[in-house]
């Protein structure tokens, strides 16, 4: 009866420390052949609607286009991969191409980005442009020989820790060099919850801060009640950004890590 008894602890302890299934597995987001999984969301568009075929699929790649636009109009959009996840390691590879959308703003050329931590893009307005969210912004080199990183940290809707202080910047530059359009970049983040957050730019981590919450501005014309200011973001949806700039992304995969909800 003892060893029975010891038995059951040592299992109970074994399964309790187990990790979820697929925890510290590398899973592929992106299936290569279509946008299953993902939901398409366009500012003055509702959730589902992928306006212009903004977000397509060639050669196994994710591409951003802008052929069937006219005028941008401020169609900011972004596709969302229908699963949350809070502490993971997301891997995924993009480079610019073709040619800026010149109806669209101008900061946005050669400039696009993965949003996460962000509100599910049911709970967003028709005219709510930005999701509140923490971006991994990418830039490239603009031919001007000055540098220009990329894996920057912007914040629609949102604060973050700093160096240990409370940051309201909209944008922090990371130390990552200047990447030229047309190459293809590997990204990375590995993010923990509310805790550390690191950006990695073909290998060399070029920044990393902590405790996003929800607060500040940027995002609009969102619903009220998703806009808890002050409110730890512990978890939300990774999303593909789509400003003006055709983009290409591929070898997206993600590996959860312990504490993911």
């Amino acid at each position: 009866m003892k060893k029975l008894w010891i038995g059951l602890l040592a299992f109970v302890a074994l399964t309790a420390s187990s990790p979820a299934p697929g925890d510290g597995e590398w899973i592929s987001l992106f299936n290569g052949k279509n946008l299953k999984n993902w939901t398409v969301k366009i500012h003055h568009h509702p959730v589902g609607k992928n306006f212009g075929n903004t977000f397509r699929v060639k050669d196994g790649i994710i591409q951003v286009r802008y052929d069937q636009y006219g005028d941008f109009n401020e169609q900011y959009g972004h596709l969302y991969y229908d699963t949350p996840f809070s502490h993971y390691h997301l891997q995924l590879e993009y480079r610019f191409t073709g040619e800026w959308e010149k109806t669209a703003p101008s900061y946005t050329i050669l400039n696009s980005g993965v949003m996460f931590h962000s509100q599910d893009p049911r709970t967003m307005p028709v005219e709510q442009d930005w999701p509140i969210s923490v971006e991994m912004q990418f830039l490239a080199g603009l031919g001007d020989g000055q540098p220009r990183p990329t894996g920057n940290m912007c914040s629609p809707g949102t604060n973050i820790v700093y160096k240990g202080k409370f940051n309201t910047q909209h944008c922090i530059n990371s130390s990552s060099k200047t990447y030229e359009k047309g190459e293809w970049v590997k990204a990375e983040l590995i993010v923990h919850g509310d805790s550390l957050i690191q950006h990695i730019i073909n290998g060399d981590t070029v920044l990393q801060y902590s405790k996003p919450s929800i607060g500040g501005e940027v995002a609009n014309r969102y619903d009220p009640a998703q806009k808890v200011d002050g409110k730890p973001l512990t978890s939300g949806h990774i999303a593909l950004q789509s400003e003006g700039q055709p983009i290409d992304f591929r070898n997206i995969r993600i590996k959860k890590l312990p504490g993911n909800q």
